[in-house]
């Protein structure tokens, strides 16, 4: 009644670190998915509350540069007041172009 040598007598079982080891990376990845599918949710719902503020800032930036056409324009048909506002925002760095039709 002799034992084999070399399984210990377990047959063909795995061993319960191995399978420990499998297990626990699993369980990781089954809560890291459903971690970034928690994110994507919370970042969907910033961005629709973002969406009224985009619109809000893309209207203001329509409405400045109709502002700024127009006062170029003015200042290139020789309005002082509108060149005093060009050469101003042209010390600053902003350039004043006229509008586009």
């Amino acid at each position: 009644m002799t034992m084999p040598v070399g399984n210990g007598g377990q047959g063909n079982a795995l061993p319960v670190p191995l399978i420990l080891v499998v297990v626990s990376l699993f369980v990781l990845m089954a809560f890291e998915t459903g971690q970034a599918i928690r994110d994507r949710g919370a970042l969907a719902e910033l961005m629709r509350a973002q969406q009224p503020s985009i619109e809000q800032g893309a209207k203001l930036r329509q409405q400045l540069q109709n502002l700024a056409g127009k006062t170029a324009v003015l200042a290139a048909a020789g309005d002082a007041g509108a060149k005093s506002v060009v050469d101003q925002m042209r010390a600053q760095g902003v350039t004043l172009s006229a509008a586009k039709k």
